[in-house]
């Protein structure tokens, strides 16, 4: 099904139809779909209407058996018999229309049978064991996931919570999603009958949830179609504005984009290359958008070349020949075939322009790639059943190889979202990023990630919760922040507390700056909220409060002459014995340990903080925490010699960052646990022997960066 061809909306010149089997007439879908399926003398249409469901079904499976169908038409027009649709319809035309949505997608017949019998056991006497006795374990498994989704039009409020089982539902079988796919899409084609304001509240919805999730199944007909319906309610007047430019372009007798068709073909006929060159006319939001980006629309713009070949390398020789013929825009070109999208989406895309300057854009796919990107996973079939055999994981339960790695990611992070005012404004985030990533784990493991992704993400997708112990990460061997923003094809290796003697972290309220999943977002938010005292303590200050020598290792073995008094080591400076220290009383009860030789000190006396004595006990007994800054010579693997040294001395990295290079210099800042004051000077000495260090120091400031 083309999504152009089912507008209702479309002009009739600027149909495309091209790109069909030859010799099959074009069902009118529209038609079909709102009135004219039964019409006034319904009875005597009714073997006609599944007639065009049977018809578009052989279509994509020539030797389906189509006994099931009929039955379950049978089944579902006496069930319904009676019922009416607010458009005044008899109600079996929705199910009917939607089941010829599907088939013309390419469905299989399992799908189409429970399309067929999709509101049986919701509104009409029919019962789910009466589904199962008659049409088998599979379609009444797909009715009962699209009848737990519930009606939509009862409130704005029900909604977020009916796209939640929606989603559930879908994570069970994604033909479960197909199915509410094409029953929105109906739906929004007859919704002219209801009032203003619930349209618009319809639209908004689909808009928002609906044609996101068309898009990541790479169900692209209907997404295209879903948009202009959406486009016509929500914004009436640059619709008209379109259709008006849409119907004045068809109605030209010039067409250049069927003259670059014409050129087109003649190339690739004289390179030997066996293509069909075909013609893909916009639909309105998309000439909509090209419009606003260029502004004055010339002949080409109203279209796209679609160039079908057989055999995937005929792609790559086909793209020669355009930017052997033509003047390639190199800004246009991506390789799809190389890189898919997540959405199963597979093509190459280049623009050429002829020596008159007029730019065609050109997609260039096979046939397979064709089919699946205009239905995406409804084109994949039964996924449970390839090639008729059960499809079994590693413990015998159903898995499903069109079940794509975004929505697992969506289904986890759902169950954690604590109320459904968090679920739907944070699915509609989830559901706006269009582009992924996958970045690779040391044990050659994947990790999938939307674009714009950090390391706090990939923290929170490969540990979930037990990401609150993050301390760090290498992205391609290189220590990173936390906040260190992802690309495809990196290799994380996340550095976790508790690990080869690391000390223990936290989530910080600044870890949700630089987090974009809706995990990382929901699991740091819980325990913000169970941890009051946590977001305002420095992510680099332990705390502990003072109960005499014995005090925590954390608090440094620092005695302050407050008694019951929270006793925290500067982050500012990091003292150890034998530093000399002072003490402040900050709010709360807490006093901070700084070096006196701290410019941090100056500037407490000057807020007028109290000073409190300050003294070590116990020295030998206590870890320390201690930022040293080391100043080298930029050389190839000098990051790794100064952790590999810093290891060797039993010494856990807290955190590092790495200034970029300045005439040949680097600076590299460490936060790190000693196990006792008196490794610090023999720490110091084995990294200025580092080959290219020349220089290693405490810092007196804050480690800008640190983790």
């Amino acid at each position: 099904m083309s999504a152009e061809a089912t507008n209702p909306a479309n002009p009739g010149p600027i149909t495309p139809g091209a790109h069909r089997r030859r010799g099959r007439p074009r069902i009118d879908l529209r038609r079909l779909g709102r009135a004219a399926l039964l019409g006034p003398t319904a009875r005597g249409r009714l073997p006609d209407a599944i007639g065009h469901v049977a018809e578009a079904h052989r279509a994509h499976y020539p030797d389906a058996v189509l006994e099931p169908l009929h039955r379950a038409y049978v089944l579902a027009e006496s069930s319904h018999r009676g019922q009416m649709r607010k458009s005044g319809e008899p109600y079996i035309t929705h199910p009917l229309a939607v089941t010829l949505i599907l088939a013309e997608l390419g469905a299989e017949t399992t799908t189409l049978t429970a399309s067929l019998l999709h509101d049986t056991v919701e509104d009409t006497e029919v019962t789910l064991d009466q589904v199962r006795k008659e049409f088998g374990e599979e379609v009444a498994y797909l009715v009962d996931g699209v009848t737990k989704l519930e009606k939509v039009d009862y409130g704005a409020a029900a909604e977020p919570e009916t796209f939640r089982k929606m989603l559930v539902a879908t994570g069970n079988d994604v033909r479960v999603m197909s199915i509410k796919l094409a029953d929105r899409l109906h739906n929004m084609r007859t919704l002219g009958v209801m009032r203003q304001e619930k349209q618009e509240r319809i639209a908004r919805v689909t808009r928002d949830v609906l044609i996101p999730l068309a898009e990541r199944l790479g169900v692209q007909a209907l997404k295209t179609e879903l948009e202009d319906l959406v486009f016509a309610i929500l914004r009436p007047e640059e619709y008209g504005q379109t259709r008006e430019l849409m119907t004045s372009y068809a109605q030209r007798t010039e067409d250049s984009l069927a003259g670059f068709a014409t050129e087109l073909r003649s190339v690739l006929r004289e390179a030997g290359l066996s293509a069909e060159v075909l013609i893909r006319p916009r639909h309105f939001v998309s000439v909509h958008r090209v419009r606003r980006k260029r502004g004055e629309l010339r002949g080409a713009d109203f279209g796209r070349l679609l160039v079908l070949v057989n055999e995937d390398a005929d792609c790559y020789g086909v793209l020669g020949e355009l930017h052997t013929c033509f003047t390639p825009v190199v800004s246009e070109f991506k390789d799809f075939i190389a890189v898919p999208k997540f959405n199963l989406y597979q093509s190459l895309h280049t623009a050429v322009a002829r020596t008159d300057g007029e730019v065609a854009e050109v997609l260039i796919r096979t046939h397979q790639m064709h089919k699946v990107a205009e239905a995406g996973v409804v084109a994949l079939g039964n996924p449970y059943t390839p090639s008729g055999e059960e499809h079994l994981d590693t413990v015998g339960e159903r898995s499903d190889p069109t079940r794509p790695g975004w929505l697992n990611r969506l289904l986890e992070w759902q169950q954690s979202a604590p109320d459904t005012d968090t679920f739907w404004s944070t699915l509609r985030e989830d559901l706006a990023q269009d582009r992924e990533i996958t970045v690779f784990r040391p044990d050659g493991g994947s990790i999938g990630l939307p674009a714009g992704a950090s390391c706090v993400d990939a923290a929170y997708a490969q540990y979930g919760e037990d990401a609150h112990a993050c301390i760090g990460a290498r992205v391609n061997g290189r220590l990173a922040t936390l906040s260190t923003v992802l690309g495809d094809g990196d290799t994380v290796q996340l550095l976790m507390a508790g690990v080869e003697g690391s000390a223990a972290s936290e989530p910080s309220v600044d870890w949700l700056d630089h987090a974009r999943t809706p995990a990382a977002r929901i699991a740091i938010r819980r325990w913000l909220a169970t941890h009051p005292e946590g977001p305002s303590a420095p992510p680099s200050a332990p705390r502990a409060p003072y109960s005499g020598p014995s005090a925590r290792p954390s608090a440094a073995n620092a005695v302050v002459d407050q008694p019951g008094a929270t006793v925290r080591l500067a982050g500012c400076c990091t003292p150890v014995p034998p530093d000399e220290v002072t003490g402040f009383a900050v709010r709360g009860g807490v006093v901070t340990v700084h070096r006196v030789s701290c410019s941090g000190v100056a500037r407490m006396k000057e807020a007028g903080r109290a000073e409190v004595g300050v003294r070590w006990a116990d020295a030998e007994a206590a870890e320390y925490r201690v930022t040293l800054i080391a100043e080298s010579f930029s050389r190839p693997h000098l990051l790794a010699d100064l952790t590999e040294a810093i290891a060797l001395e039993g010494v856990a990295i807290i955190s590092a960052t790495v200034d970029p290079p300045d005439q040949g210099r680097v600076r590299h800042t460490y936060t790190l646990q000693l196990p006792d004051a008196a490794h610090l000077q023999g720490l110091m000495r084995a990294m200025r022997n580092v080959p290219g260090v020349y220089d290693v120091g405490r810092t007196r400031h804050a480690a800008a960066g640190a983790l």
